[in-house]
């Protein structure tokens, strides 16, 4: 006969070392069912535990894991209000397990917390309010089948961000592999039109060495072998 009780408290420290909240699991007996989802479930806030304990209790497929056995659970639950560093210090903890991969309810999460999440080795995040028993499910289950499972709008901030740190990493002025600045386009373009450097040196009014570093630079980071294939590329390219 199965039974629920709120298990003891889970206590994490913080980074700096300090006490975090007690962190609560869902306590309930276990039977070994390998076609169920197995779950435990993380929330400082005993009232935010138990709503999500009492969506997924009544489903067949999710198999609520009592605190002892929550470092086997295949997903890990993890629900707040915010990310803060008590939070950030339980998923560090839980990325640590192997067993294990986390997904995150929260009702407020921005584009650096985002960042902060994933980092942490978040697989899924949902919004609290849209946390009703079909949308949690799908988030366990996804998770469970090793998928992530983010907001559309989450997704986008997300590769916004990726977006933006690889055009950093690639040139302080924020250029990408395959596209050109106004200065590299305009030389291509002089270039295409037969002049040569010290023609296109005094139509730009720079000096000489400055066109040949300048169209030495488009040629090396497109990969391309000389300055024929390079009008070649960016035409072909629309970039001039």
């Amino acid at each position: 006969m199965s039974s629920t009780e709120t298990a003891g408290p889970v206590t994490p420290t913080t980074p700096s070392g300090g006490p975090a909240p007690a962190w609560t699991t869902h306590r309930t007996s276990r039977t070994d069912r390998p076609d169920r989802a197995t779950v435990a479930v993380y929330a400082a806030d005993p009232v935010l535990r138990l709503g999500v304990v009492q969506q997924l209790r009544q489903r067949p497929e999710i198999d609520l894991l009592a605190d002892a056995d929550a470092e086997r659970a295949q997903v890990s639950l993890v629900v707040v209000d915010h990310v803060d560093d008590d939070v950030a210090a339980l998923l560090h903890r839980l990325r640590h397990n192997t067993a294990t991969r986390t997904g995150l309810v929260v009702a407020t999460l921005g584009s650096g917390s985002l960042q902060r999440v994933i980092e942490c080795g978040v697989a899924a995040v949902l919004r609290r309010a849209e946390a009703d028993q079909d949308q949690l499910l799908r988030l366990v289950l996804a998770i469970a089948n090793g998928e992530g499972v983010l907001p559309g709008d989450l997704l986008g901030k997300l590769l916004s961000h990726v977006g933006s740190l690889q055009r950093s990493a690639l040139d302080p002025r924020g250029l990408s592999l395959s596209t050109l600045t106004t200065r590299e386009a305009d030389m291509l373009r002089m270039v295409s039109e037969g002049l040569d450097t010290a023609e296109i040196a005094r139509k730009t009014s720079y000096s000489e060495r400055t066109v040949k570093n300048i169209l030495h630079e488009v040629i090396t980071r497109l990969q391309l072998r000389n300055r024929a294939h390079a009008v070649g590329y960016a035409l072909r390219n629309g970039l001039i």
